[in-house]
């Protein structure tokens, strides 16, 4: 056998962790760019406004 197998349920929960620190990133870079001046791309800030809700309904899904 070739390669590493997982069950589903420690798929989710590696996906929901996975999920869970991006939508952190996203939120600290924000907070940072709206409170504490810290420069970020146009594109970044609007690209991250609409990945934040998208984030969270698939960590919801996912029993985040």
């Amino acid at each position: 056998m070739n390669g590493l197998e997982i069950d589903y349920e420690t798929a989710d929960r590696i996906t929901v962790l996975c999920l869970k620190d991006q939508l952190s990133y996203l939120k600290k870079e924000l907070h940072d760019h709206q409170y504490e001046s810290q420069w970020m791309h146009p594109e970044d800030v609007a690209n991250s406004v609409k990945l934040i809700p998208a984030l969270e309904l698939l960590i919801d899904y996912y029993g985040g």
